[in-house]
């Protein structure tokens, strides 16, 4: 175990630091890091130890950020001017390419220009929530990983500051990587992210806010003594990153969780201690670990409560909490969780059942959804969750587009306390804000089996739409048996006719439906009487572009007795976003139609099952833009 006493944090500079450092975790792995770099280490070592010697007289020091003294403690107001900032670091408006323009999403998150990938450090802070991003500033395909940075009152509208962290230490040239914020005592605001070195090695290192009172956060530096952790002895260089937000355990020391494998297939979460932020202990045993899993990135774990809605902190520990472990599968690009109990004496974790183990089980999304990490937001006492949703087109057409990738809107997130073995994801209640104060409503529309029934509504590429389905129940219950083995991803699609499904509504087809998008249900039952519902995206016809991927997403649904079956589909030009009964399921799907945007674009109710009639009610919202500005640094005060 690791000593309680705190160890004052001390810089590269000072004597006692050499000594210090030459019996340390990072000492002895320095003196072995040639194992995990094809570069001359000696040079690096000394040319950062330089670097640091030449630029200290400049630098603020980091004891006094960390440790909370003099002007920068939790206790200071923010009276003085903002420094000047550049806006160079901010992305600029691009020009507009008409042929590709419609994909861009309206309500979504993303910057101006290039590509965007995992969400990084999101956090409330005095007033403001902040996000912090994997960006390219260069492109619109992966390459020179840059953290940008935004702000926001309520995460659906947005302004872009100048970029938090850019990859110029030989321990990050490669990319400034995941990595977590995290709020100490005093209030000084840290991050912990990966840093990608020359080689791609992945180093663990430390970042800090300047002044942690300046409600922007405008400021960031890097600690003098980065990397403050190397892989361990048995993992693999690359296999070895994301840190999580720090949390403090009983004993008083804290805590943080990374992703790595060993034995090439066993994905594992990696526990670290630390007392002051830059000297961390690895536990002897992980937190957890699943065969056959492969690499486990952006691993989160958090607690949910069995008996209410309102989000938790890590300290919120008791009978009536359950913990959540995730991992996002390097391998098969899918952000896994599983439900269970946390020992925060000997930090483990155990899964409730065992067949649904991090990584086997189940899924937070079933369609394009990644690298996701959730925050909990004191503003409003919840866990929002946010990830990123990737392109399916070639990486030319990002180009010619110039940019890539969204995030979604972030969910609130909380345990199913109805059925107790999923969690519930709902769009924040903020982006409500962008809805029509008039919307269009169709109720009790009979679908007969074969029944497509077109909607008059416009304009149908920015929508919030709310859907319930009735079934008649004297059909379903005389149905025997029907598709005992359905699979979302291995059926037909929509196209397949079953008996009892499938059922929905289709979003972003064109008027003859030669693009499409079909979202629905589907039911399979069993001989016993028993039933499983499962919710669908067929990607199959979406576009006439032979080029980019589609797939038929989906997965099983718990419907319980008594309930309707309902959806509610945000349809965002390039990007639908599905939540099923009440949001126990969740596909996202990405589709590039060719016909069906702006004007042409249709929706329809559809009920294309043989054996069942299906009563449809629907609310739709038409859904107007986000704001997506640079903030107005000149001139601005608290």
């Amino acid at each position: 175990m690791a000593s309680s006493t705190t160890t004052r944090l001390i810089l590269h500079d000072e004597p006692q630091t050499r000594h210090h450092l030459a019996g340390s975790p990072v000492g002895r792995r320095l003196s072995l890091i040639n194992v995990h770099f094809r570069i001359p280490v000696s040079f690096l070592i000394i040319f950062a130890l330089v670097a640091v010697i030449q630029n200290q007289s400049q630098q603020i020091s980091a004891v006094d950020i960390l440790h909370g003294e003099d002007k920068y403690s939790s206790a200071t107001t923010f009276a003085y001017p903002l420094p000047e900032v550049e806006l160079k670091g901010i992305a600029i408006q691009l020009e507009s390419n008409a042929e590709v323009e419609w994909q861009r999403s309206a309500y979504h998150f993303q910057p101006d220009k290039n590509f965007i990938s995992d969400p990084d450090g999101p956090m409330y802070h005095m007033g403001w929530y902040h996000l912090f991003y994997q960006y390219n500033p260069e492109s619109a395909i992966w390459g020179n990983i840059t953290w940008g940075h935004s702000i926001s009152r309520d995460m659906i509208n947005w302004f872009h500051l100048p970029f938090a962290m850019v990859p110029d230490h030989w321990y990050d040239i490669e990319g400034v990587m995941t990595g977590s914020a995290t709020v100490l005592p005093n209030g000084q605001v840290i991050m912990l992210y990966t840093g990608n070195a020359y080689d791609l090695s992945q180093l663990q290192c430390l970042a800090y806010a300047v002044n942690s009172s300046d409600p922007l956060l405008l400021e960031w530096k890097k600690y003098e003594g980065n990397p403050i952790l190397f892989p361990p002895p048995g993992v693999g260089y690359k296999d070895f990153r994301d840190p999580s937000t720090l949390w403090m355990g009983p004993d008083g020391e804290w805590r943080m969780v990374m992703g790595s494998k060993h034995n090439q297939t066993i994905g594992c979460a990696l526990v670290y201690r630390t007392t002051n932020f830059t000297h961390f202990v690895l536990n002897e045993e992980v937190l957890h670990a699943v065969p056959h899993t492969g690499m486990w990135e952006c691993v989160d774990l958090y607690p949910v409560s069995t008996t209410h809605t309102n989000g938790l902190e890590m300290k919120d520990n008791g009978p009536d909490v359950k913990y959540i472990l995730k991992q996002s599968g390097d391998e098969d690009r899918h952000d896994w969780y599983a439900i269970g109990s946390f020992d925060p004496v000997n930090d483990k974790w155990y899964p409730d059942d065992p067949e649904n183990d991090v990584g086997i089980g189940l899924r937070y999304d079933y369609g394009k959804f990644y690298a996701s990490k959730t925050f909990y937001d004191q503003h409003k006492k919840r866990r929002v969750l946010w990830g990123y949703v990737g392109e399916t087109d070639p990486p030319k057409d990002d180009l010619l587009k110039g940019w890539a990738n969204i995030l979604n809107i972030p969910r609130s997130i909380v345990l199913d306390t109805q059925t107790g073995t999923n969690l519930i994801q709902w769009p924040i209640e903020e982006v409500e804000k962008l809805r029509s104060k008039k919307y269009d409503e169709f109720k009790d529309v009979e679908l007969r089996p074969g029944s497509l029934i077109p909607l008059e509504i416009g304009t149908a590429t920015q929508l919030d739409i709310s859907a319930t389905f009735e079934i008649d129940e004297k059909m379903l219950e005389s149905t025997l048996e029907a598709d005992v083995l359905f699979n979302c991803t291995t059926s037909e699609g929509s196209v397949g006719r079953g008996v009892l499904g499938p059922f929905g509504v289709v979003v972003l087809a064109d008027a003859n439906r030669s693009e499409q998008l079909p979202v629905y249900f589907y039911i399979a039952k069993d001989t016993d009487g028993t039933s499983k519902t499962y919710f669908c995206a067929d990607e199959s016809r979406s576009s006439k572009d032979k080029s980019i991927g589609k797939w038929v997403y989906g997965s099983s649904v718990p419907v319980l007795e008594g309930e309707k079956y309902n959806m509610r589909l945000l349809v965002d030009h390039s990007i639908v976003e599905g939540f099923a009964q009440g949001g126990r399921t969740v596909v996202t799907s990405r589709v590039y139609p060719t016909k069906a945007i702006y004007g042409a674009a249709k929706l329809f109710l559809f009920n294309n099952a043989t054996g069942i009639s299906v009563k449809a009610s629907i609310k739709i919202w038409k859904m107007g833009e986000a704001q997506l500005d640079p903030f107005p640094l000149s001139g601005w005060s608290s």
